[in-house]
Parts: C-alpha cells; structure tokens; sequence
C-alpha cells in the first residue's frame, strides 16, 4: 500500500538588507530584556556571539509588573554572569533598569 502526500511550496520573496552593527550588538553595554521561550532575563549585555549572549548583573524576571514602571514588580538576580541561548530568545529590546 502507497501512501500518497501532497506538499505544498510557498515561495516568499523579500528583500534582505544587512545592516551593521543592528540588533544585538548595538545593544552591548547597555540594560537589556530578553524574552525567551520559557523565562524573561535582564541585565546588562556584554558580550554576543553566533549562539549566545553574556549578561553581566543578570536578573531572572518572575514577575514584570506595568511596563511602564522604573523596576521589575520580582527579577532575582542570579550569582554571576550568565549566558543566554540566542536559539531561546524570542524578541529583545531596552525596556527597565
């Protein structure tokens, strides 16, 4: 018995544009979120790579309370540097100190 399958082909045309210096890397030294696939990490970035992030003063956010306000309502800071997966991140940005 032959199973038959029928795959489809989406073709997406974009324009890629590489931009310097973009994402990430204009963000090293400063107090970054990341939001990852299970946690939320912040701390200030020092360090990018094909695979991974180094943050320094890294804290993990259990709770965010309003966006609009200076600090995490519960971030607990981890004991040293610590290196996140860029695989886990799913957005980035400067949000809280």
């Amino acid at each position: 018995m032959k199973v038959l399958t029928e795959e489809k082909v989406i073709k997406v045309d974009q324009k890629i544009e590489e931009v310097e210096n973009e994402g990430l890397v204009l963000m090293l030294g400063q107090i970054v979120t990341l939001f990852c696939i299970n946690y939320i990490y912040t701390g200030k970035l020092i360090g990018v790579n094909k695979t991974c992030v180094k943050l320094q003063k890294a804290k993990i956010v259990y709770e965010t309370g309003n966006f609009s306000d200076k600090h995490w309502k519960d971030a607990q800071e981890l004991p040293n540097d610590w290196y996140v997966k860029r695989s886990s991140i799913e957005s980035f940005g400067i949000l809280k100190g």
